[in-house]
């Protein structure tokens, strides 16, 4: 009895887990829209249709339908539409389900003021890293990777902590899945240097990200374990390659590292 209610609470009793029952297509379509809304930043309706290969009319009766529930906003003057402030409100309850943003924010501030530079906080979703929070240095040139973005792993420093830390079957099912995309002249596109430089990174306990991204900036990371030893979220310093300098990882990675152990045992982790 307490089965069935817990099961109703969830789905209908009736229905497997099958996805071509349990999906809404007009739904998951309409998601489409707004994901990559996100993506582009804003975009205009041609712009955002052509992305996405659908008719102009079928985009602009989605984004009316998000924006009268204020998940995306339109500037009447640009022609630009923009995902709203509804959008927002309810991807910000997924940061509250969890103490593990909460747990880090101290760790974090205490990171910055050690390190002087930005501290940050992912997770690994969908073979991508997602930022779930930052503490920015003082400095007037710094990194910004705001709550929910999101970004390749193969160029991420956060992304290669976690990476390091998968199974081999895993750790190349993500990298086959990002195809490995060059984002500047130091990004790892083979896959056997980028294996070599994950065995590297776990090694010696934390990942760098040289330039690999963003030109001009640097990134160290190590991964945050759960009570499994699983490594579940990552933590990292980044900032200009003009004050990380190559001379300085080393002392910054234990600062780093330091702070990720810290953070496992906040969330009752067991770190390796």
């Amino acid at each position: 009895m307490e089965e069935d209610a817990k099961r109703g609470r969830g789905r209908p009793k009736a229905w497997d887990d099958k996805a071509a029952q349990n999906t809404i297509k007009s739904l998951d379509r309409a998601l489409e829209v707004l994901v990559q809304l996100g993506q582009m930043q804003g975009g205009t309706l041609s712009e955002i249709a052509g992305e996405l290969g659908q008719s102009p009319a079928t985009v602009y009766r989605v984004l009316s339908t998000f924006k009268a529930r204020g998940f995306v906003d339109f500037d009447d003057e640009t022609q630009v539409w923009n995902i709203g402030p509804a959008a927002f409100l309810t991807g910000s309850q997924f940061l509250r389900r969890t103490s593990l943003v909460e747990r880090a924010r101290p760790i974090m501030r205490d990171l910055m003021e050690a390190t002087g530079e930005t501290a940050n906080l992912g997770i690994e979703r969908d073979g991508k890293v997602l930022f779930l929070g930052q503490v920015e240095t003082h400095a007037t040139i710094r990194a910004f990777f705001p709550p929910g973005t999101a970004s390749a792993m193969h160029a991420s420093g956060i992304g290669k902590a976690l990476l390091s830390r998968m199974d081999d079957k895993r750790q190349r099912a993500v990298l086959a899945a990002s195809k490995l995309e060059r984002f500047t002249p130091h990004t790892l596109t083979e896959p056997d240097a980028m294996i070599a430089d994950l065995h590297s990174a776990k090694a010696r306990g934390y990942a760098i990200d040289g330039e690999e991204r963003n030109l001009g900036m640097r990134c160290i990371a190590a991964p945050v374990y759960n009570v499994f030893g699983e490594a579940v979220a990552g933590i990292s310093v980044s900032g200009p390659t003009s004050r990380i300098t190559e001379d300085r990882i080393p002392g910054l990675a234990e600062f780093v590292m330091k702070a990720a152990a810290t953070l496992t045992t906040a969330i009752g982790g067991n770190g390796r």
